[in-house]
């Protein structure tokens, strides 16, 4: 097998490492633990249409190769950022082919299946249909929305989550065993000559896996930065805290304002007021602000916030929100982030009512569902001698004790505050 690190190979240390069983594949527990359902079908080599779904560096990529290694299948593997129907067609004919004669099933990985458009989607539906291939989509997006219905329908979609930092820290272990195994002298790129033993601090190795946010080929590139920027001492080199943060750069926030990311942290920020828990709030505000999410998108929330959570238990909190509405028009940012954050926790420990919420809900459904009489005719606009005549308006009294709900809700309770 080719050293890690020889001249001939310009491949990153992440593909380098690349696990090839299950036996040495990291993380997803959940779907390839023992006895999951993923591991035993990669197992008995019965490969079903499948989308792998889950965030940058979780190991879909990987996963899909070592079903290559394992399958008796013949394996496409294609990118849809750089594919199209002409390549489809080139495949699915020569998958049928290798179908009719010679027996041989055909599996296809398609990796950011969500940059396919809808037709380029379609074109797939009757192949996957009939089996002339059975398709391995992979996808950072939810496919919920950026694949195609049909195809969905004819898919079973595994949830990757982000690896968790003591498996991004038992990845960097291994890697550094292995170079270290195969005593690689990665500084001067030389086959010959002294030999380097990596080592690296406890606290190197926790900064890297804490900072790479659950991405583990982030963590390896960060890993092989720090060797090659290492100056080797007496065959040793050393990384510690301070090579270890050169090399990993300013933390990466993970949030696509366009996708998931913007969604689950608004959910999150509204969810954390309603629960009066004012340190997770400021956690999710945080954030959505550092990474350049539109502040009024936020204070929107935050003022519905106000009205669906709080409401009459602090009618102040509607004036505050939109008060910081029009302060953060006029300051920008980053200087009205003190004006939202003070509006979350305002929020977050404020008194909670939903009796406003429930009560126009109350009042909507019955507008929605239930017949709607006329107006009673006391409490009509009597704008004209002609309306007056007809009895618009007649017996009005300012402060009515009678209900003034129309005949079929008369004594309808839809705000119980």
């Amino acid at each position: 097998m080719e050293n890690l690190f020889t001249q001939k190979s310009n491949l990153p240390l992440a593909e380098k490492l690349r696990p090839t069983s299950l036996g040495d594949f990291i993380g997803q527990e959940h779907i390839v633990g023992k006895d999951k359902i993923l591991r035993r079908i990669i197992e008995s080599d019965r490969i079903v249409p499948m989308i792998f779904w889950g965030p940058p560096g979780c190991g879909k990529t990987t996963l899909a190769k070592i079903i290559a290694g394992r399958t008796k299948s013949q394996f496409v593997f294609i990118s849809a950022v750089a594919s199209g129907v002409a390549d489809l067609k080139k495949i699915v004919a020569e998958a049928g082919d290798k179908s009719q004669f010679n027996q041989i099933k055909t599996i296809l990985f398609i990796d950011e299946i969500h940059r396919f458009n809808k037709s380029q989607q379609d074109f797939l539906l009757p192949y996957v249909e009939n089996g002339t291939v059975t398709l391995i989509g992979a996808t950072t997006e939810n496919p919920s929305f950026q694949v195609n219905a049909p195809l969905l329908s004819r898919a079973r979609v595994f949830h990757f989550r982000e690896q968790t930092i003591p498996s991004v820290a038992k990845a960097l272990k291994r890697a550094i065993s292995r170079i270290n195994l195969e005593q690689a002298d990665y500084v001067s790129g030389r086959s010959e000559g002294p030999k380097n033993k990596i080592e690296i601090s406890k606290k190197a190795l926790e900064l890297i896996a804490n900072l790479c946010e659950g991405d583990l080929r982030d963590a390896y590139n960060a890993l092989e930065l720090a060797i090659i920027s290492a100056e080797p001492r007496d065959g040793i080199i050393k990384i510690d805290e301070l090579l270890a943060q050169e090399s990993i750069q300013q933390k990466f926030i993970r949030y696509d304002k366009g996708a998931d990311g913007h969604y689950d942290a608004i959910s999150a920020l509204h969810k954390a007021i309603r629960a009066s828990q004012p340190d997770a709030a400021l956690h999710y505000l945080a954030r959505m602000l550092e990474a350049g999410e539109d502040p009024l998108y936020v204070i929107r929330r935050l003022i519905r916030c106000a009205s669906e959570d709080i409401g009459m238990a602090d009618s102040q909190a509607l004036i505050l929100a939109t008060s910081v509405l029009d302060a953060t028009r006029h300051l920008g940012m980053p200087e009205a982030n003190n004006a939202i954050a003070q509006l979350v926790i305002y929020l977050s420990i404020a008194p909670k009512s939903r009796a406003v919420d429930e009560a126009y809900a109350s009042a909507k459904n019955d507008v929605t569902n239930s017949r709607l009489e006329p107006v009673p005719l006391k409490i009509r606009n009597a704008s004209s001698k002609i309306m007056k005549d007809f009895g618009f308006g007649k017996d009005y009294k300012m402060y009515d004790k009678e209900s003034l709900l129309p005949d079929n809700l008369k004594g309808k309770k839809y705000w119980r505050g």
